[in-house]
């Protein structure tokens, strides 16, 4: 099916107003002249069209865990889409080997098929159990020794894209060249290392870190830690702008520091959803005020979803054209996924459209698929000229 779409478009090279053609899963066409941010976002007549958001960290979502059997991932995946985001990492829990199992080959037929009205899944996040026992956050108590055959194993069942793991722990240095070579990217995370380990696991191989700040040694001036590693010499890492998670001012630290920062959610199955108790792995942890926590009041993955992410960034003082990119074309970068997280002729159509004074959800289209009851407000403004032929 083709679909016509106008108005100010988000390309690579900035906002362009102008005609953006989509021929199936694709974009065919994009042409228009080009505009300034701030004409764009006072321009309320115009629709305002991004490139579909990206999050490489997704526990949950809908009431649904990633370490569930059954419809969970699609139940997890339509709600993201319905928020934006319109390609994810499933992300697992530190658990028993067998739990794991069991998640990935609930994932895998996910994976291998997007179902309508949901999020491309692009393959697994393994979070855990490669990490410190010292440093579990929110993870339950199953920190594991790591062994290649066992992650190669994993890898499998469904394909494991990224691999958070503590450097410092026996035998984890060792085991990065490997998963590199396997395809997979490895984050540090979960990890106490000093600053000399963190900065040799990235000689290793390592190339991000997970959920910046947070379960990570910090930054000291006489022990920089993980933190000072990231800082100093990383060229990607995660980090999430649910405000509650890493003050303003550090988000903005490590926007300065660190090029390819891109956002993700961390979010948990409570995300979209009314206050009160969940699962996250095998542990329960409460949405209250916002956010959250195991009964400790331990901050555990986040009910954030991309587009309030969008909203984050832009209201700490970033250009939307920046948090656009920290939301989608950093990540998708950070893959290697040259068509994806862009809107560029050639490339997916995965679109959002937004209103562009609020900067709320009106539309959005995963893979040239329009989805009905995207999150909008109760009173949406019409899109603007989008127009589908056979």
């Amino acid at each position: 099916m083709k679909q016509h779409l106008s108005g100010h478009i988000l390309t690579p090279a900035g906002f362009v107003r102008g005609r953006l053609d989509i021929d199936d899963d694709r974009i065919v066409r994009l042409d228009g002249a080009p505009v300034d941010e701030a004409v764009v976002r006072a321009d309320r007549d115009t629709p305002l069209l991004l490139p579909g958001f990206i999050d490489l960290h997704v526990h949950g979502g809908g009431g649904a865990d990633t370490m569930d059997a059954g419809d969970a991932a699609q139940t997890l995946a339509r709600l993201h889409a319905r928020h934006g985001t319109t390609a994810l990492l499933a992300t697992t829990m530190t658990a028993p080997l067998g739990d794991i199992e069991a998640a990935l080959h609930a994932l895998a037929p996910a994976v291998r098929e997007r179902s309508r009205g949901a999020s491309r899944l692009l393959g697994v996040h393994l979070e855990g159990p490669y990490i410190s026992p010292d440093k579990l956050g929110a993870q339950p108590p199953f920190a594991r020794a790591p062994g290649l055959a066992e992650l190669l194993a994993l890898n499998a069942i469904a394909p494991i894209r990224l691999v958070t793991l503590a450097p410092e722990v026996s035998g984890m240095l060792a085991l990065i060249p490997a998963l590199v070579e396997a395809g997979m990217r490895v984050q540090i995370g979960h990890s106490g290392a000093s600053y000399e380990q963190a900065v040799e696991a990235m000689q290793q191989g390592a190339t991000g870190y997970t959920h910046l700040f947070n379960a990570m040694s910090p930054l000291h001036h006489r022990a920089p830690g993980a933190v000072g590693a990231a800082l100093a010499h990383a060229q990607h890492a995660e980090i999430i702008p649910d405000l509650l998670h890493v003050h303003p001012g550090a988000i903005r630290a490590a926007l300065r520091a660190i090029p390819g920062l891109f956002c993700v959610s961390d979010a948990t199955a409570a995300a979209g959803m009314p206050d009160g108790d969940y699962r996250l792995g095998r542990q329960t942890v409460t949405k209250c005020l916002g956010g959250v926590r195991l009964a400790d009041g331990t901050l555990a993955g986040s009910t954030l979803t991309m587009d309030q992410a969008l909203r984050n960034l832009v209201a700490i003082g970033l250009s939307l054209q920046e948090a656009a990119a920290r939301v989608s074309s950093h990540a998708a970068d950070y893959l290697r996924l040259p068509d994806r997280g862009r809107l560029a002729v050639g490339a997916v159509a995965d679109i959002v459209g937004l209103d562009a004074a609020t900067l709320q959800l009106q539309q959005v289209w995963v893979e040239g698929e329009a989805l009905a009851g995207a999150s909008a407000p109760d009173h949406p403004r019409h899109l603007g000229k989008v127009t589908r032929t056979a």
